[in-house]
């Protein structure tokens, strides 16, 4: 009988006559990865014992040593001197354990009217949420680096490409602010997911509700939710908010890699653009000359990880029942490694913005190649009364020519270009310039530098709210 009682007293609970082997412990185990949410688990805690106590549910005293209990354990976590038990599962369990050491009886009773499904949900929104704001931040910070690139460069000339071939000339500010605008869609997107992750679950206990008299709103309004989870089943067992962060996300690292690519191509030698500093640099084991664009291939390669990770989200949850379901455990890795990815890349990325020096001449270099002012020619012509498809035609066998004389639109002589429409006359040339090209476009969205410090000022107002 004794032996009996003491291997039921190893059970998971007095429900089981065995206790967990050794193999689903470490199978079945999250605390020495969700212990990350352990300050959200005493926030979430806090809430729900000062509402237990102004329910009546339990004692001023007990909220009274709960808090000091929570108090302790918060200093010891913070101290890495809090002890993680697998045994204990999870970082629930093993905040309870010690809090039940520390205050007795007390400690027990704060998990009247609440399961570990809602106090998970409520865990991970609250830690989603810091996350958000943590990417907004840093989001404004790289929109700010590349605003102050691009205000050094409003009048930087350098071809824009289609196909990546020369296309027509551009301002390399012109080029940053597309960035800015790229980055800037992704704060809206993770402002507009952060309205959807500000919803308390807390108090749909384990999937139908708690017969305790609570009042949910009042944890809602003490947690700074805007409102709560309005049906039981779904609170528990929703993961679409941690899905929306992770596409948000996914979004924010194809505009990381995007912007990475260009980098590298343009730090190469062949093209020489740019230099970025020597701290986001390494260089090779066996060829002394090279100097690596490291941090922009590593962002380019981590975007597939972030990509992986929403991939796994959504198969996660694509064949779950209501409501909650162990496979729901498997959420919290993906998710705090994407979190971990945008956050140190948006922030690596804002002081290598920094850290980037252009060079012009090899920019204007560039813009000269491949005609770049060929539709220019033809918006002259136009402008002059020829339908723009004869005029498109007649750049065309101007271009043709200049490519066999291996010269371009702007070197050829007025009687040259007379050869292919007679409306052109004296004032051609200016139009054939590479300033005249981009202060030609002097509108909303365009590439004219007086555009471009318009955008600028536009940009720096928004992030000044």
């Amino acid at each position: 009988m004794t032996a009996q009682l003491s291997k039921k007293a190893e059970a998971w609970s007095a429900r089981f006559n065995e206790p967990v082997s050794d193999l689903v412990k470490r199978y079945t185990a999250s605390v020495f990865f969700d212990k990350r949410l352990a300050k959200a688990d005493i926030q979430g805690s806090l809430a729900h014992a000062e509402m237990l106590a102004a329910q009546g549910i339990i004692s001023a005293h007990d909220r009274a040593e709960i808090e000091r209990g929570m108090a302790q354990i918060g200093a010891e976590i913070e101290a890495g001197q809090f002890e993680w038990l697998l045994d204990l599962e999870d970082v629930h369990l093993n905040i309870e354990k010690r809090l039940t050491e520390l205050v007795g009886d007390a400690g027990k009773r704060l998990h009247t009217g609440r399961s570990r499904n809602d106090q998970v949900a409520t865990d991970i929104r609250l830690y989603v949420r810091s996350a958000i704001d943590d990417v907004l931040g840093l989001l404004n910070e790289l929109r700010g680096a590349l605003t102050d690139l691009a205000e050094k460069n409003a009048d930087t000339i350098l071809p824009g490409f289609t196909h990546m071939q020369v296309a027509q000339p551009i301002t390399f500010g012109h080029h940053m602010l597309a960035y800015v605008e790229m980055f800037g869609r992704d704060a809206e997107r993770m402002a507009d997911a952060r309205k959807r992750v500000n919803r308390l679950p807390l108090g749909a206990a384990a999937l139908a509700g708690t017969t305790f008299p609570i009042d949910r709103v009042r944890v809602a309004k003490t947690l700074g939710f805007d409102d709560v989870c309005h049906n039981s089943l779904d609170a528990v067992s929703d993961r679409d908010f941690a899905i929306e962060f992770t596409a948000a996300a996914s979004l924010i690292m194809t505009h990381v890699s995007r912007m990475s690519e260009e980098l590298i191509i343009w730090m190469s030698p062949r093209v020489g653009f740019i230099d970025i500093a020597d701290r986001f640099c390494t260089g090779s084991s066996i060829m002394p000359q090279k100097k690596n664009p490291d941090v922009p291939e590593l962002a380019r390669g981590k975007t597939g990880r972030v990509y992986g990770h929403l991939m796994g989200l959504l198969t996660l949850m694509k064949g779950q029942p209501l409501a909650y379901n162990k496979d729901n455990q498997e959420d919290k890795e993906p998710l705090f490694d994407t979190v971990d990815t945008v956050v140190d890349t948006l922030r690596i990325f804002a002081d290598m913005a920094g850290g980037i020096t252009v060079k012009p001449e090899a920019m204007r270099a560039a813009a000269l190649q491949g005609y770049a002012t060929a539709t220019d020619l033809a918006d002259y012509l136009v402008k002059k009364g020829l339908p723009f498809r004869d005029a498109h035609e007649a750049v065309a066998h101007a271009v043709r020519a200049c490519d066999d004389l291996k010269i371009d639109l702007a070197e050829m002589s007025l009687e040259q270009l007379r050869a292919y429409s007679t409306l052109i006359e004296d004032d051609v040339f200016a139009v054939l310039t590479l300033e005249g090209s981009v202060a030609a476009r002097d509108h909303v969205g365009g590439t004219a530098p007086n555009q471009v410090r318009q955008a600028i000022a536009r940009v720096r107002a928004q992030l000044a709210k």
